[in-house]
């Protein structure tokens, strides 16, 4: 068999898997191994046998320093822990058992399927009796006799685990191509035959990957004949999968790591390819295939791919250069012999940690007080920090890697500001509490304005997400607060800022108020919250305006901004009450009447691939992040510009693109690590529009299940432009055609919360905003990709599509996914109708707030619609005759919906 090496490695070679179920594995967690996901990484440092330093953990009976050592395992990226127990003074059955009860004592490592990993037949059960999950048994082979084999692998099956094949017979094991075939395809036709009846796709064979450059003439096919007969299995054996482990090819290296690590990755790169998509490797052994210089790949793939005779001498001599080599990075560090208040200038600037601990010790002890170094050098830097970033001479990541730099050198100073009891001597401009309402869980564009706020002198103090106002008003009293301010981006967050003002109102208080978030707005705030306080009230429009707007409140200004803002706003309310509405909306019998026109006797419905629900939990992260937008990334930075533009962009182009550089590095870790899991649910069903405005939802079976209610825009329109609502783009009953509908929810947010916990813990803001930041805009991504295998494979209205991401993102795409909550229906009490639909909470960790706002925060939910005139677009104002309608069809009463639908009522409530 010739074995195709593509130069650019297009990708691995293509199977027909879709034809067969994947594997499932689970710890605590699902594992759906399909070809997307290239590589499963095993983790190998709980063998035995292969460690020495868990062996004499394990000996000495220090499990908690072994945990630790599967802890590491797994978040280094370990996808599934190998344990194994094969040591002569150890009793191995017990000795397995003991440390898998102890690992599934640990939700961080059981959340990960178990590799039992032995030779010995009763140690494996012995692991399979106390397994959770589904677990993987390493191995079973011919090597036992064919009645044994059977035996194991009926028992295997019986435990509901899946099964390493060893390419070994009871002639021995195989070592080259042919004999690999040969063993495989016979256990291969017995487990999945009558006797045994094993699931194909639960079969991982171990082929043997065995040292190349030994000298031996003999070993010379040895990674060739590997990749070969990976090729073999995943052509001829449907549905199973290849294994092995990787650090035996370099075998002949031990002691020169960097020729080790590449030869890792580049057998690695060549054995994916083929069709490998498990492995036991060590991904500290392991360089970035690019990355690999080019000389050095060159003489590891002349030994790999045997394309010479010589191939063995060269390298064994090449290697001898890379002996003790070390990467050394040239650092400009000739700021570090300036004076030691300019050095901390310096690195509050530049966001340099590196050195803060050290300067501010040194400032420390150059001063009298400690309180002295935060009220001097490091005051006095942030002050440039702050005064550039007013001037637009610094931009927000950079303020934001400031303020961790201030963090830390005060956390520094803490122990000792605390031994003189003088935390309370510093002097700041002011305290600002921050909270996100109740039932919200939104908060980058809090904890920006926190940092930028911070940065300039103010202490923070940070109440979180889903705050009652009760809670709020009580800790400004407590903390003594200068100024509250308050976050939300759902819609029920206004009435949340309306209530609070009226409590404040009715306790006397004085507090300024300040309103922020992406739901917020001048006009609001002026209309609905203004209104209900005698104290000031502020609309903040983003981060950039807290700080001057905060030093006008707490300054000589603060009586003149405050009258005048309250002019304005008096001012906006008059405006607003006075709209002469019968100009600008036409009444609701008349907007039905001007629905949107489809012609369904003719209009293209496409029957979908299947009805009901589909899970897709631990979706890989790679694939996802091929679709993100990155745009809207930039822009929760304050930096206005479109992606790739913004790069080269001749202000902000230098700062974007260490921005760029900085998420897709924690892109990068977040995949390695999988520290992020992305679950999803989709559904498709028969769907019918019963009355011009709700669209009924029927099972398989055509018996109605829910009932989604649309509204309908009733802003006057120009001649032939219709009064859109999105149950315009499904069939009415009156047209006798079978239309369907589906609706979707994915997050990209588990997991994110003990990453949240760690930069905090280390004082790292920057990186805080920039998980998030990344999280949501993989849950985007997500939500894009997930329609794209909807439009193209699932409901397949559009199988033919082929847009690139560009593409996708301008949305020239056949079909349109609107959410609750959005533009085109704002109301978002029609979630919890798609949620039970979907089953989502328990299908994907995504769980509805009391707001109906979705946990995790990176998280997108919505409906699809095929249509081929379907579009989107914003409802506006309606009227109060649509909206009793609207609440009778809901079975709501007048105030609730009015409550849901404020920002879109064309008149007072």
């Amino acid at each position: 068999m010739d074995l195709i090496i593509h130069p650019d490695y297009p990708g691995k070679y293509q199977y027909k898997w879709h034809e067969y179920e994947p594997m499932k594995l689970s710890g605590l967690e699902p594992l759906v191994v399909t070809p997307d996901m290239n590589f499963i990484n095993v983790g190998e440092r709980t063998n035995v046998t292969g460690s020495r330093m868990f062996l004499r953990l394990i000996k000495e009976e220090k499990f908690e320093e072994a945990l630790a050592v599967a802890r590491n395992q797994v978040e280094g990226g370990a996808q599934i822990i190998d344990v194994n127990m094969d040591e002569g003074m150890l009793e191995g059955a017990e000795t397995m058992t003991n440390f898998l009860n102890l690992m599934a004592s640990e939700p961080d490592i059981a959340r990960v399927p178990v590799m039992i990993d032995s030779s010995k037949w009763e140690i494996i059960e012995a692991g399979l009796k106390c397994t959770q999950g589904k677990s993987v048994v390493n191995s079973i082979s011919l090597k036992v006799g064919e009645e044994e084999f059977i035996r194991q692998a009926k028992l295997v099956k019986q435990y509901g685990a899946a099964v390493i094949v060893m390419a070994f017979d009871e002639d021995g094991q195989a070592d080259n191509y042919e004999r690999r075939v040969e063993i495989v395809k016979r256990s291969y036709e017995l487990m999945v035959g009558p006797k045994i009846n094993f699931k194909p796709e639960d079969i991982i064979f171990d082929l043997n990957i065995f040292p190349v450059a030994t000298g031996m003439e003999e070993h010379r096919q040895n990674a060739m004949d590997f990749f070969k007969a990976t090729r073999w299995v995943r052509e001829n054996l449907p549905a199973a999968h290849v294994s092995g482990g990787v650090s035996n090819v370099s075998f002949s290296f031990r002691g020169n790591n960097p020729v080790r690590e590449a030869m890792h990755s580049a057998f690695l790169y060549h054995a994916i390819g083929q069709g490998m998509d498990m492995g036991i490797v060590n991904p500290a052994m392991l360089e970035i295939y690019d990355d690999i210089p080019k000389d050095l790949l060159e003489h590891v793939e002349d030994v790999l791919l045997d394309r010479r005779d010589d191939a063995t001498e060269r390298l064994l001599d090449f290697a001898e250069s890379f002996i003790g080599a070390e990467k050394k990075e040239k650092k400009n560090d000739e700021w570090r012999s300036l004076p030691v208040g300019k050095r901390i200038e310096h690195a509050l600037v530049k966001g340099i940690v590196e050195f803060i601990d050290e300067d501010t010790e040194e400032a420390r002890q150059s001063l009298d007080k400690p309180l002295h170094v935060i009220e001097g050098p490091l005051m006095d830097g942030m002050n440039v920090v702050g005064d550039l970033f007013g001037e637009g001479k610094m931009f927000l990541p950079q303020v934001v890697k400031s303020a961790r730099v201030m963090k830390k050198a005060v956390a520094y100073l803490t122990p000792y500001l605390e031994a003189e009891k003088a935390e309370g001597d510093a002097k700041n401009a002011g305290t600002v509490l921050l909270a996100t309402v109740k039932g919200d869980v939104h908060d980058i564009g809090k904890n920006i304005v926190g940092v930028v706020m911070a940065c300039n002198n103010y202490e923070i103090i940070d109440m979180g997400v889903m705050v009652p106002n009760e809670k709020i008003l009580a800790k400004a009293k407590e903390v003594n607060a200068d100024i509250i301010g308050l976050s939300g981006l759902i819609t029920p967050s206004l009435d949340e800022m309306v209530d609070f003002a009226k409590l404040l109102e009715k306790e006397g208080a004085s507090y300024p108020l300040l309103i922020g978030g992406a739901t917020t707005s001048r006009i609001h705030t002026a209309v609905k919250v203004d209104p209900c306080y005698s104290g000031p009230v502020i609309h903040v429009l983003d981060a950039s305006r807290s700080v001057p707007v905060a030093g006008d409140l707490l300054s000589g200004k603060k009586e003149a901004f405050v009258a005048k803002t309250k002019q304005e706003y008096l001012e906006a309310r008059e405006n607003h009450a006075g709209r002469t509405k019968d100009k600008n909306y036409i009444k609701w019998p008349e907007a039905k009447a001007n629905h949107f026109q489809i012609d369904w006797e003719t209009t293209p419905i496409t029957e979908p691939k299947f009805i009901g629900n589909k899970t897709f939990n631990n979706y890989p992260l790679e694939e996802i992040r091929k679709f993100i937008d990155w745009t809207p990334f930039f822009q929760t930075w304050m930096l206005k510009g479109k992606y790739p533009k913004i790069l080269q962009d001749e202000v902000i182009g230098t700062e974007a693109t260490k921005l760029y550089e900085d998420a897709n590095k924690m892109l990068d870790d977040v995949i390695a690590k999988r520290s992020l899991q992305a679950n999803g649910v989709i559904g498709i069903y028969p769907a019918i529009n019963t009355n011009g405005d709700d669209i009924e939802i029927s099972d398989r079976e055509g018996k109605a299940v829910t009932t989604f209610h649309f509204l309908r825009q009733q802003g006057k329109k120009g001649k032939n432009i219709a009064n859109l609502s999105l149950a315009d783009f499904v069939a009415p009953k009156a047209s006798g055609r079978q239309d369907y509908m589906g609706g979707f929810a994915v997050t990209t947010g588990i997991g994110i919360e003990k990453l949240i916990e760690q930069f905090e813990k280390d004082h790292d803001d920057y990186n805080v905003i920039m998980i998030k930041a990344v999280a949501d805009r993989l849950a985007e991504a997500f939500a894009e990709l997930m329609h794209a295998k909807v439009r193209k494979e699932l409901w397949a209205y559009a199988p033919d599509e082929s847009l690139e991401n560009d593409a996708l993102i301008s949305e020239k795409y056949k079909g349109i996914r609107p959410a609750p909550g959005y533009p085109a229906c704002p109301d978002h009490t029609e979630k919890p109708i798609l949620f039970d639909l979907l089953n989502a909470e328990k299908e994907t960790g995504i769980i509805l707030t009391e707001s109906n706002a979705m946990y995790p925060a990176s998280s997108v939910s919505g409906f699809y619609f095929a249509n081929e005139h379907s579009k989107y677009f914003g409802l506006g104002k309606i009227e109060k005759d649509q909206v009793k309608d609207y609440a009778a069809r809901k079975g709501m009463t007048l105030e609730e919906a009015e409550k849901w639908l404020s920002p879109n009522l064309a008149y007072d409530a």
